[in-house]
């Protein structure tokens, strides 16, 4: 069946391009080497040598079985690339955010287009895994034909553009700024300034909130920048990006769900000035100023300097943990009502309830909105390594995802940081997930470490 062996790869591709995972691609053709050390498998390379002798015999290939072996030659040489994007992207991603440079240092849009890039590039590479394998059933379906001639992530193309031309992208919008002040005073106030970039932004560019909670389409920085559609988040970060192009600092702090932005100021009084029925804070910040339902509501000029500061990389983790929230959800969507934490629950050494209930029955996710799950809460981790419940929400995704070995691992770290009641809760679950990691072991035993991709 087509989907069964689609479902099949895709599930390979899942565990085997994730950073962190314990499996690579070793480069021939359609075979997955495990390596516990997340290298490549020497060993198995050094089993085909590079150079071979010519047989003595002739053999008969027919015309379909040659075409075969060169799609599977150009399918093996895709994958190893998309590998080495996933690995550069990271790297990348942890340069830029590195405890080393100083925080303003940190190019927020840069580290969250390099967020973009490997998320990008293990979708593409899934749905040309799923091209590949409806190939080899129908013999119709071609692979992607587009040039991998790039030479480092940063000219990978996201929706055509690479990464210097969507910094340009902000840029422009700067200058279109400029262009609108114009004809204003030569020595704009800064009420001026700030009304100029809302000018650009939400009229000549159109840009808004998203009522879509779900689209992940929204917390990509590319994306955003294309259609104009955003999560709060990623607007204020536009915004920030943008000032800064005019030598305007604008901070932000987190209020209950909102995120607020505003520039720095020794009079904080304007931007609560109402002028045609808004004030300037709240046309910055939008609707949530003015619901009364709203933390956001209650902030005036007194209150603003009490708020504390988010730092780039406070900013470009609320980014992250919102981009592993849409992905949850669209990852359980199928499964009303569940949470990351939902086994813990069940987990009580006064009744039976986790042992009635088959441990081994993890409810069935979608593995791609998991597995970029996973990989936006290990960025998070880089940025938040003593996170305790971020660590656990961490490993129960591992657990999902019924990587036990590695669930085990981190949520036994979790466990030295969390709360004593709440590692209690851990303590018990990890007894039960490391019997099923035993019970794992057991079932794979006379496997050779080797999945075929057919």
């Amino acid at each position: 069946m087509v989907i069964s062996s689609v479902v099949k790869v895709s599930t390979v591709a899942m565990v085997s391009l994730a950073i962190c995972s314990r499996c690579e691609f070793d480069g021939r053709v359609g075979c997955w080497i495990g390596n516990q050390k997340g290298k490549w498998n020497k060993l198995a390379a050094a089993a085909v040598p590079a150079s071979t002798k010519a047989p003595k015999f002739r053999m008969s290939i027919s015309p379909m079985a040659s075409s075969t072996a060169l799609a599977e030659t150009q399918w093996s040489s895709r994958a190893k690339f998309y590998t080495e994007v996933l690995k550069d992207a990271r790297e990348k991603f942890m340069q830029e955010i590195s405890f080393q440079s100083k925080d303003q240092d940190i190019s927020l849009s840069k580290a969250l287009l390099y967020i973009a890039y490997e998320d990008e590039a293990f979708m593409t590479f899934n749905r040309e895994m799923d091209a590949y394998s409806l190939q080899n059933e129908r013999r119709s379906a071609s692979l992607a034909s587009d040039s991998l001639d790039w030479k480092c992530v940063e000219a990978m193309p996201l929706d055509g553009k690479n990464m210097s031309e969507w910094m340009a992208e902000l840029d422009s919008i700067a200058r279109e700024v400029e262009v609108e002040l114009v004809p204003r005073d030569i020595g704009c106030h800064l009420v001026e300034v700030l009304d100029a970039v809302n000018v650009v932004l939400f009229k000549s560019r159109g840009f808004k909130r998203s009522s879509v909670i779900l689209d992940s389409k929204c917390s990509y920085l590319h994306s955003v920048l294309s259609s104009g559609y955003c999560s709060a988040i990623l607007l204020s970060v536009i915004y920030i990006e943008v000032c800064r192009r005019l030598s305007l600092t604008i901070v932000g702090s987190r209020i209950g769900k909102e995120f607020l932005i505003w520039p720095q100021t020794g009079n904080p009084e304007e931007l609560f000035k109402v002028t045609s029925g808004h004030s300037l804070f709240g046309i910055v910040n939008g609707k949530c100023v003015n619901d009364p339902r709203s933390m956001a509501s209650d902030i005036n000029s007194n209150s603003l300097s009490e708020l504390e500061i988010a730092t780039n990389r406070d900013i470009i983790g609320i980014a992250l943990a919102n981009l592993m929230r849409i992905h949850w959800k669209c990852a359980s969507r199928a499964n009303h009502g569940l949470m990351l934490t939902s086994p813990l629950r069940s987990v009580d050494k006064s009744d039976e309830k986790f042992n009635k209930a088959n441990p081994s029955r993890v409810p069935l996710l979608r593995p791609q909105d998991l597995r970029l799950a996973i990989m936006a809460s290990q960025r998070l981790l880089i940025l938040q390594p003593h996170n305790w419940a971020l660590r656990r929400d961490h490993g129960m995704m591992l657990y999902y995802s019924r990587e036990y070995e590695e669930a085990v691992q981190e949520l036994s770290i979790c466990m030295v940081f969390a709360p004593e009641e709440e590692a209690e809760v851990l303590e018990a679950f990890v007894e039960k997930l490391h019997l099923l990691r035993i019970e794992s072991s057991w079932k794979n035993q006379g496997c050779t470490g080797r999945l075929t991709v057919t």
